[in-house]
């Protein structure tokens, strides 16, 4: 899987997976622009880039924003030509049941999780559209495939994303464009240990963790491995997918 001459947005590549995928991706011949709200992590994303000799920029971006997704399309077509692959990978979490959910974190998780995907592909499929097709991976979890315990907003957020993702697979397959979900279980990222930090009983979450078929989180490397397959030619008869990358959680 090498992607010579691609370039790629990655958003929320300031840590997590989404740095993972960034460095991947870039190690695999990629341009990438690390897409991210927080400017010191996602310039470290980039120096790490260029110290493995890869060519990395870094552009301010909320996800949940119009202007900043369009900004950060435009962004990558200035600054390395064009645009082949999108990373939606930014997204927040949330433990909480429906009632005790207010609505303003409702609407926080909808804007990030499913209108920053909608505004991402909106802006980066014209684009693609020009340079004759591409691929876009969104993050999209196991908790989009299934329900889960107090995560109300958060399962909505990703049902939400993986139906999007299924539905412009179908708009944009005739264009050459292939989008495709990544499903993720637990991953050893930040988010997760501010999502344990704040869980009522964190003890009794890590201790359902070891109920992982394959017996423990995956490391963030696992899931930029399967996004860089999504993304590779070596998919190029692949769209319209989501796929698990869970440790077996979805096996059971």
């Amino acid at each position: 899987m090498q992607f010579s001459g691609k370039v790629a947005i990655v958003t929320g590549a300031g840590s997590g997976m989404g740095r993972a995928i960034a460095l991947l991706l870039a190690k695999r011949g990629a341009r990438v622009v690390v897409a991210d709200l927080d400017p010191p992590a996602s310039q470290e994303t980039v120096a790490r880039i260029r110290d493995a000799g890869g060519d990395a920029r870094y552009v301010q971006v909320d996800v949940s924003r119009p202007e900043d997704a369009e900004r950060m399309v435009a962004f990558a077509v200035e600054e390395f030509g064009g645009l082949d692959i999108l990373c939606n990978n930014a997204g927040i979490n949330l433990a909480a049941s429906a009632t005790e959910t207010d609505e303003e974190q409702w609407d926080r998780l909808m804007a990030v999780n499913v209108k920053g995907v909608f505004l991402g592909c909106k802006y980066a499929i014209p684009a693609m559209q020009r340079r004759g097709g591409g691929a876009i991976v969104n993050t999209v979890s196991t908790a989009g495939l299934r329900g889960f315990p107090n995560m109300a907003a958060y399962n909505a957020s990703k049902g939400g994303a993986a139906l999007l993702t299924r539905q412009l697979a179908l708009d944009y397959a005739r264009a050459g464009i292939r989008v495709n979900g990544v499903c993720p279980g637990v991953v050893d990222t930040p988010m997760t240990r501010r999502f344990m930090e704040t869980h009522g009983d964190p003890e009794a979450l890590a201790k359902s963790w070891e109920a992982i078929p394959i017996g423990r989180m995956a490391q963030p490397e696992e899931i930029a491995q399967a996004v860089a397959f999504l993304a590779s030619d070596e998919a190029g008869y692949i769209t319209g997918v989501l796929l698990p990358v869970d440790g077996g959680i979805m096996a059971g």
